[in-house]
């Protein structure tokens, strides 16, 4: 037997790239005890899979530090909300310290430039002294180095400490070989010209990558930050306080963190529901949109589920806290979407694989274009043109857009599913369910409402309908059969009246007998009116064979040892099954059923919805089997089921997803877990998965061209033959607007919406 694993969740402060995130990432799985080690560059996070007996969240602290970078501590007993907030007040303030850091530099870039193209200037050439400028220049370009651009210099220093690169290395290389030559040129200029050399500086050079690199750092936060818009959206649902009734009647306002299990609290009209609980008393519709996606509030009642965040739309009521904090179905929401955009999906592999030789790889084209042009370049033109092409490489070739193009899709993807009610267990899922071919719904409960209804009732002719449903109702109400309670259920729904019934007997495999209005009264099978010696009037039977054709169960109904009625009762079809399969069916797939009912009773409601193939008398064992049989034919299926009778079958299949209406069963048993009992659901799943999978194609393809055609473009390729050499400058401001495309393209996500049927 494995010994158990623990999972430790970590917020990352200090990674700058993709290869940032991988060096973290080996650091980690390096450290005795860990078994999987994910850490994700959009979300700053690492998730680690760890044995406890060999390692624990001290010694996984201590690795990352080890690689010389932060973690930000979090409070075990804070909830979701409280952590993301601490998280974002960290932010905050890194992001006030960026933007001070970019004004400093973007100031005094401003005054370097100008001042270093009096070099361009023939008259200024005369009246100015050079070498007193070039100090001048150094003067001005110190505090760009050593504040604003001083993080890029510590962390390359880190990363040659543990023999790693990263895209600091790259700044860090790029800016400071600028600076070290302006340097020697200000400080012995007589060097140069005694080697044929003008003086040259390129302290602008310096001082504007560092802006621009800074500027883009900016943007690229912004954009990170409403990547995950929507899981913060979902945490500022929750309620603040919530209206404790105590023993003694007082009615107390108290924080939510405050609130006991067992609490009785009291939900006014327009209040949200502080958490999650049980009704006691009262009645009213209940808003669970945020939640479910359901537009429509839902009816409440004595006995009713509520949940935290809902929002109670008309009456009051009380209901007993039943799950507090971490345990809310809301937290529970909250902590499956963080789990989902942290973790990796398969498409990323590539883009890892790349990121984790690329630095190195580019520092070795930086020194051989370097050597190159310093070879192949005339004399006088051969160090600048080197030392040019040498930084602009370093420059425009950093991987952040790379490391962004998977993650940001994801986290936007996730969220907005969450949003929509489709809650998505991991980033492998949300890709897998594009590939899907082929949907195998199971029909009780998902294609169905998994419950019997009456469909018709039938009176014998001379009979008052009305009466008699009143009589049907008053011996039903005695029984606690699930057929007895749809008689209720429809009767109630048409106003009928209560009336007393005596001496009730269930009869097992039959039905059920009592007296009412002093006569005795039969409901049930066949089987009980033929054991009484009652016969089916010609009209009866008639009714009854009819709805038996439609795969109805029929209740025969008997008053003074006559049969004057029958009733047909059904699993009936969800009110927008149908249209969600044709949905399915014009996106492509193929839909099958699955149900364990007869063929005939299958049939029907497969012609019902649409469907053309289905497995019938299916047993709950078997499901699984039926799974394999439609992979074996090549078709990558995603299995539909109710979450937990289907489990085997969710399992087998490429993708499950689990219609569990928001159960804590239905949260574990799939891929995908639809909030709402609605087929609608799958409809949305499947879309958003197509749509953030050809987003995240779209960006690896940006990223990957753009560091293609960029480094040798930078590199001078063009040089000889146009006589285009490619400024580091530009080659700054090219990497920054390559990060703040990919995530601006990931963010176009947000106007997903579910087409309509």
């Amino acid at each position: 037997m494995e010994p158990a694993t623990r999972t430790e969740t970590l917020d990352i402060e200090g990674m700058t790239c993709a290869s940032c995130a991988s060096f973290v990432e080996k650091s980690l799985a390096r450290t005795p005890g860990v078994q999987r080690a994910v850490v994700n560059f959009a979300t700053e996070k690492a998730t680690i899979d760890y044995l406890p007996a060999e390692a624990s969240p001290a010694t996984l602290k201590e690795a990352v530090v080890k690689a010389g970078y932060g973690v930000l501590e979090r409070a075990p007993d804070t909830s979701a909300a409280d952590r993301q907030a601490a998280i974002d007040q960290q932010k905050a303030r890194a992001y006030r310290t960026l933007r001070r850091r970019f004004w400093v530099a973007a100031g005094l870039a401003l005054l370097i430039m100008p001042l270093s193209m009096l070099m361009l200037w023939p008259a200024a050439m005369q009246r100015v002294n050079m070498q007193a400028l070039n100090y001048g220049l150094l003067v001005l370009t110190l505090p760009v180095l050593l504040y604003s651009g001083r993080e890029f210099y510590v962390s390359a220093w880190n990363g040659f400490r543990h023999r790693a690169a990263n895209m600091d290395t790259l700044i860090a290389v790029g800016t400071g070989a600028a600076f070290l030559y302006s340097l020697a040129a200000t400080v012995v200029p007589g060097w140069f010209t005694r080697q044929g050399l003008m003086p040259e500086v390129y302290y602008d050079t310096t001082a504007t990558i560092i802006a621009l690199i800074l500027l883009g750092k900016l943007l690229e936060l912004r954009a990170k930050t409403r990547t995950s818009a929507a899981i913060k959206a979902l945490m500022g649902l929750q309620a603040k306080t919530a209206r404790v009734v105590r023993p003694d009647g007082q009615e107390v306002d108290v924080p939510i963190g405050q609130v006991q299990l067992n609490d009785i609290v009291l939900v006014r009209p327009g209040e949200k529901v502080a958490t999650d609980g049980l009704i006691e008393e009262g009645h009213s519709a209940v808003d669970e949109a945020m939640l479910t996606g359901e537009s429509l509030p839902v009816e409440k009642r004595a006995g009713d589920q509520v949940f935290g965040a809902t929002l109670n739309k008309t009456g009051s009521f009380r209901f007993r806290v039943t799950k507090i904090g971490a345990d809310t179905l809301l937290s529970q929401i909250v902590k499956l979407v963080e789990d989902a955009q942290g973790s990796r999906a398969p498409i990323q592999r590539l883009a890892d694989k790349v990121s984790a030789v690329f630095v190195p790889t580019v520092v070795v084209i930086a020194i051989l274009t370097f050597v190159l042009w310093f070879d192949l370049a005339p004399v006088e033109s051969r160090l600048p043109l080197a030392l040019v092409s040498f930084v602009a490489v370093l420059i425009i070739a950093c991987p952040c857009a790379l490391g962004l193009a998977t993650p940001t899709a994801i986290m936007v993807g996730t969220g907005k599913g969450a949003e929509h009610g489709v809650l998505i267990r991991s980033a492998e899922a949300l890709e897998k369910a594009h590939q899907v071919n082929t949907v195998l719904l199971d029909k009780t409960g998902t294609i169905t409402r998994g419950e019997p209804a009456v469909t018709d009732f039938v009176p014998a002719p001379g009979q008052d309908a009305a009466a008699l449903l009143q009589v049907v109702a008053a011996v039903e109400r005695q029984s606690e059969h699930p057929l007895a309670e749809a008689v209720v259920r429809y009767a109630d729904a048409r106003g009928a009246t209560q009336l007393p019934a005596t001496g009730f007997q269930a009869l097992e495999g039959k039905g059920a007998q009592a007296v009412v209005d002093g006569q005795p009264v039969l409901i049930g099978n066949f089987r009980l009116l033929d054991e009484a010696g009652i016969t089916l009037p010609p009209a009866v039977r008639q009714a009854a064979d009819a709805l038996l054709a439609q795969a109805q169960t029929v209740l025969y109904v008997a008053v003074a040892g006559q049969a004057v009625g029958v009733l047909g009762v059904a699993d009936t079809v969800r009110d927008t099954s149908a249209a969600a399969i044709r949905r399915l069916q014009r996106m492509g797939l193929e839909v099958v059923m699955m149900t364990g009912d007869n063929p005939l009773t299958a049939a029907q409601v497969a012609g019902q919805v649409g469907i053309t193939r289905y497995f019938a008398e299916v047993l709950p064992a078997d499901k699984a089997g039926k799974v394999k049989e439609l992979q074996a034919e090549g078709r990558v299926v995603a299995m539909v089921g109710d979450g937990i009778n289907d489990a085997p079958a969710l399992a087998q299949a490429d993708i499950g997803l689990a219609m569990g209406g928001g159960t804590d069963v239905a949260l574990e048993a799939a891929g995908i877990t639809l909030m709402r009992s609605d087929l609608q659901g799958v409809v949305t799943a499947i879309e958003l998965s197509r749509q953030t999978i050809r987003i995240i194609r779209q960006n690896l393809f940006f990223a990957f061209v753009y560091n293609t055609l960029g480094i040798p473009v930078a590199a001078g390729l063009l040089y000889p033959f146009f006589g285009i050499l490619l400024s580091p400058m530009l080659a700054a401001g090219a990497m920054a607007l390559s990060s703040v495309s990919v995530l601006s393209n990931s963010l176009r996500l947000r106007g997903f919406s579910p087409a309509k049927n």
